[in-house]
C-alpha cells in the first residue's frame, strides 16, 4: 500500500518541522552526491536553515570556482546579447550616477565644514544661508514635537484631575450617610457564686421556718440536757 499524498504547506509544529528539515536535507545532499558520481556532473548545493545555518555541497574542489563558472554562464550570456548602443547608454548612465554621488559627497563635506579652502565670500554666504535654513527647519520640527508632547501631557493631567474629582465626590457622598450606633455589651464580672433567682417572700418564709426549727431544736436540746425537776 503506497503512501498518501503529502500536502505541501508549512509545518506548524516546530519539532516536526525540524525533523522533516533534517531528513529531507540529508536526502537532498545524498541525491546530489550520487548524481555527481553517476553522471560525472559538477554540482553546487547551498541550503540555509530557518535559523540561518549554512549547509553546502560541491562536487568540485572549490565552491568559489563553481559559482564563478555559474556567474559567467548566466550573466555573460546576457552581456553578450546586448547591442553596442545599449552598452554605451548603460556606460553613460553609470557615469552620471557616479558624478552625482561625488557631488553629494562634496556637498556633505561642505555642510560639515570641510574642504572650504577654495570658497570665496559669496560661496560662504550661500553655504551660511543653506545652514540657516536647515537650522530653522530643525528648530521648527523640534518645537512642533515639544508642543505635541506638551498637549499630550495636558490631556493626561486633565484625565487624572477628572478621575481625582470623581473619586473625591464618591468618598464625600459615602461619608454623608450616618453610621448607626451599636452599643457594645458590658463585660460581665467574673464571679464564683451566682445569687439564687428567688422572690423576697420565699426567702423570708424560708428564713422564718428555719428560725422556728432552730428555736424548737435548741429548746429540745436544752430540755434534754436539764434534769426533769428543772423543766
Amino acid at each position: 500500500m503506497g503512501r498518501g499524498k503529502v500536502e505541501l504547506k508549512r509545518i506548524e509544529n516546530k519539532i516536526n518541522r525540524q525533523v522533516t528539515f533534517a531528513k529531507r536535507r540529508n536526502g537532498l545532499l545524498k541525491k546530489a552526491y550520487e548524481l555527481s558520481i553517476l553522471c560525472d556532473a559538477e554540482l553546487a548545493l547551498i541550503i540555509f536553515s530557518s535559523k540561518g545555518k549554512l549547509y553546502e555541497f560541491c562536487s568540485s574542489s572549490s565552491m568559489a570556482k563553481t559559482l564563478e563558472r555559474y556567474h559567467k554562464s548566466s550573466y555573460g550570456l546576457i552581456e553578450s546579447q546586448q547591442s553596442p548602443d545599449d552598452e554605451r547608454s548603460s556606460y553613460l548612465e553609470c557615469l552620471k550616477l557616479k558624478s552625482r554621488v561625488e557631488v553629494l559627497q562634496q556637498s556633505q563635506r561642505h555642510l560639515l565644514g570641510e574642504d572650504l579652502g577654495k570658497f570665496g565670500v559669496r560661496e560662504l554666504d550661500q553655504l551660511e544661508c543653506v545652514l540657516d535654513a536647515s537650522l530653522n527647519r530643525i528648530r521648527s520640527k523640534q518645537t512642533q514635537h515639544m508642543f505635541e508632547q506638551l498637549s499630550g501631557l495636558q490631556r493626561k493631567e486633565k484625565d487624572l484631575m477628572d478621575i481625582n474629582r470623581a473619586l473625591r465626590k464618591k468618598l464625600e457622598g459615602g461619608s454623608d450617610q450616618p453610621v448607626p450606633y451599636r452599643p457594645q455589651p458590658a463585660a460581665r464580672p467574673q464571679v464564683f457564686f451566682e445569687p439564687l433567682a428567688a422572690n423576697d417572700s420565699t426567702l423570708i418564709r424560708y428564713n422564718s421556718q428555719v428560725g422556728q426549727n432552730n428555736a424548737e431544736g435548741s429548746s429540745q436540746n436544752v430540755n434534754a440536757i436539764l434534769p426533769a425537776w428543772m423543766h
